[in-house]
């Protein structure tokens, strides 16, 4: 295990960038922490594959430093970083059995037998493959063999960290939460730092301790799921997280608040708008609107029933506004006002939190 620092990290896949364009990861300046949860979370192309590869060693970047327990390692070749690495679709040895699938890496280290049976009968106990362990490999379902490839990023006990990218993709989506359940309960069991990269914010916000939400190459924010949800610092992370996401609304500051046609909104804190300012907006979750006698008026374009709620989609001149109804509460049709509840009222300039 260990504490991982990426210090000033950036990374271009062009040979002499000149331009913001040119960067795949334009800094990444971050420490997690010996034995956390983290995972890398973002749409496709903002660069998570990019610094995962910089983490195992596969590539050098072009900037900064990787550091792992405060040791420059950014010269140090893959092979030298003691890193399990967990991938999208499972690597397996089909004419193997299961056990000889788990117990390879270990044996390739010469660990001695003994040891290698008491390592591999733990992890396929933990794995649930007790019962399949002199199966062969060709036999077990996509998930099965996904749990193959999780137990060889496990079996080893002297790993740095445990990188898993995007390793659920291939499986059915009726048996993604129980791996998810499962992953979350053999970090708890093994305590081993593990990074897991993945664009599902539902893998993400159940897997990981902290997040850190990538756009384009940069780090938009770094933080707990409750974090992420209730105070994103910035409209993408807003829009990203959340189902449906933040609702943004164009608006004026008038003594301190955001004001929406006249309609004064009060705000988590009094605040100032910076003069260079081209777009101001407030940002509210759908689950912080509700319906009230006084407030901003609405008209209600649709509603979509989940089952366990209702989602109300409003309008206020050219703007949209979701708004989350628990079920069993009255949806009014006549003259319907909205209000925010304050304190997840957040104010965004050009993109970037004010309060």
């Amino acid at each position: 295990m260990a504490k991982i620092t990426l210090d000033q990290v950036r990374h271009s896949y062009a040979q002499n960038p000149d331009d913001d364009l040119d960067w795949a990861l334009k800094e990444v300046d971050v420490t997690w922490s010996d034995g956390g949860a983290y995972a890398l979370l973002g749409p496709s192309g903002c660069g998570k594959t990019t610094l995962l590869n910089i983490i195992s060693g596969l590539l050098r970047p072009s900037r900064g430093r990787v550091l792992f327990d405060d040791r420059d390692i950014t010269d140090i070749p893959s092979d030298k970083r003691h890193i399990a690495q967990v991938f999208q679709f499972p690597v397996v040895y089909d004419t193997m059995t299961v056990f000889d699938n788990l117990a390879f890496p270990l044996r390739n280290r010469d660990v001695p037998q003994a040891q290698v049976d008491a390592r591999v009968h733990e992890i396929a106990k933990m794995l649930d493959l007790e019962e399949s362990l002199h199966n062969r490999a060709s036999h077990l379902t996509a998930d099965g063999k996904q749990k193959i490839s999780l137990g060889r990023g496990l079996v080893r006990s002297d790993v740095n960290v445990i990188m898993f990218d995007e390793p659920l993709t291939v499986i059915d989506p009726h048996l993604k939460w129980l791996l998810r359940s499962k992953l979350k309960e053999l970090h708890q069991q093994i305590g081993s730092t593990m990074i897991y990269v993945t664009h599902d914010q539902t893998e993400a916000l159940t897997f990981a301790d902290k997040v850190m939400v990538m756009h384009d190459g940069m780090v938009m924010q770094i933080g707990t799921p409750v974090e992420l949800f209730e105070k994103p610092k910035h409209t993408f992370v807003g829009h990203f997280i959340g189902s449906p996401g933040m609702n943004l609304l164009p608006c004026v500051i008038e003594n301190g608040y955001p004001s929406i046609d006249g309609h004064q909104i009060i705000s988590a804190q009094k605040l100032d708008i910076p003069e260079v300012a081209k777009r101001v907006e407030i940002g509210i979750r759908p689950e912080f609107v509700s319906f009230t006698p006084n407030g901003l008026p609405v008209e209600i374009v649709k509603i979509n029933d989940i089952g366990q709620y209702r989602i109300v989609e409003t309008r206020h001149k050219n703007t949209t506004i979701k708004i989350i109804v628990a079920e069993g509460l009255h949806i009014p049709t006549a003259d319907p006002k909205i209000s925010f509840d304050p304190a997840y009222t957040h104010v965004y300039a050009d993109g970037y939190i004010l309060t």
